[in-house]
């Protein structure tokens, strides 16, 4: 076998179609693409239009709804909490907040914060701090001598500056009035 004589295995590789390229190449003129209109035009579909007919995303019946406000926690069992102690990526003597579990790899992100459930075994006397405890959880961390911490959710900074803001120039235009008022 010689270099000259390799090849790909018959009809691996397929030559594209050469369009656009005059009238006797039988793809020439419209380019295989009909007449006129929407569809003989580079980049233009209508995904989902059917005609005429009512098309299936405005046929199906809306179901439900999403809360925007919605709070997402990172989920942290007691069972994978023991795992960690024992496994020495988290010291059991110092407090267990969120940073020391995305530092220690058990959460990868903090979200609105650690919520703490009750799967699993606890023989580590911990203290935690957390955004919420589920009460089983909380009894199996009281049972192991420990204590948990339900800390208040983190408020955007930039927003409490606005309410504050809002707050300091709605007061002194109250103060105003009132001072018409007395004269």
């Amino acid at each position: 076998m010689k270099l000259h004589e390799l090849s790909d295995n018959p009809g691996a590789r397929h030559n594209s179609k050469r369009v656009g390229r005059g009238i006797g190449s039988g793809k020439g003129k419209t380019a295989g693409r009909g007449h006129k209109g929407q569809k003989s035009r580079a980049g233009a579909t209508i995904k989902g239009f059917e005609g005429g007919q009512m098309p299936l995303y405005r046929r199906v019946p809306k179901r439900g709804f999403t809360n925007i406000f919605r709070k997402r926690y990172a989920e942290v069992n007691v069972g994978r909490l023991q795992q960690a102690i024992d496994d020495k990526k988290i010291d059991a003597k110092k407090t267990i907040d969120g940073e020391a579990l995305v530092a220690s790899g058990i959460v990868r992100r903090l979200h609105d914060g650690v919520r703490l459930l009750a799967k699993g075994e606890l023989s580590a006397k911990v203290t935690i701090e957390v955004a919420g405890a589920s009460k089983a959880a909380v009894e199996l961390v009281e049972k192991a001598g420990g204590k948990v911490v339900v800390v208040e959710a983190k408020v955007d900074a930039k927003a409490a500056d606005k309410k504050a803001s809002k707050k300091s120039e709605a007061e002194p235009a109250a103060d105003e009035n009132e001072a018409s008022d007395e004269s």
